[in-house]
């Protein structure tokens, strides 16, 4: 924790399937703050194509890769959009979560994020980490329901490599429900 540059740090994200790039998000978060939080957004919702897993089973992949390193919470949807209202709902909730405003907010450079914070109520940094690594969610599910095993493990955290039938089954039994709340 000393000699950080942020005291918090947090990580948006739904993490569905989580991969190496997520990986490596997070732990330059790791890297630069004292304290570093994790909102698994979406996290009502499972069973479809988008979202196949709960946010118990992503929870767990988390907290397997990342021990005690990292605070893990739930951020459900509001349906709201990417926009600053959801910024100032994501603020809400790592404040009643840690007690203070975050320092840091560490995610990938998508599109949907640039606004989330503009105009809301806290200064904030925030920085973009380079996607070094190609690869997607979305491409991680279509190896788990190819049965690619060794596609899927080259993009795979080796502390999940045991639970692959149960993460493939999970997007098996989810591949068909297209209906998804999550934005």
């Amino acid at each position: 924790m000393k000699n950080k540059p942020f005291r918090l740090g947090i990580t948006v994200g739904r993490f569905q399937t989580f991969h190496t790039g997520h990986e490596y998000m997070i732990n330059k978060a790791i890297e630069l703050c004292g304290e570093v939080g994790i909102f698994v957004g979406s996290s009502q919702e499972s069973g479809t194509l988008k979202n196949p897993y709960t946010y118990e089973m992503r929870r767990g992949m988390l907290q397997k890769v990342f021990g005690d390193r990292v605070k893990i919470y739930p951020l459900p949807d509001i349906g709201v959009g990417n926009n600053s209202t959801w910024g100032e709902y994501v603020l809400q909730n790592i404040a009643h979560r840690f007690h203070r405003a975050p320092d840091l907010l560490v995610s990938g450079k998508e599109e949907r994020r640039l606004d989330w914070f503009d105009g809301v109520s806290v200064q904030l940094s925030e920085l973009y980490v380079p996607k070094l690594i190609d690869i997607s969610a979305t491409q991680m599910r279509a190896h788990l329901i190819e049965g690619n095993l060794e596609a899927w493990k080259k993009y795979t955290c080796p502390a999940l490599w045991e639970d692959y039938e149960a993460l493939r089954q999970a997007v098996i039994a989810a591949k068909d429900n297209l209906e998804t709340a999550s934005m």
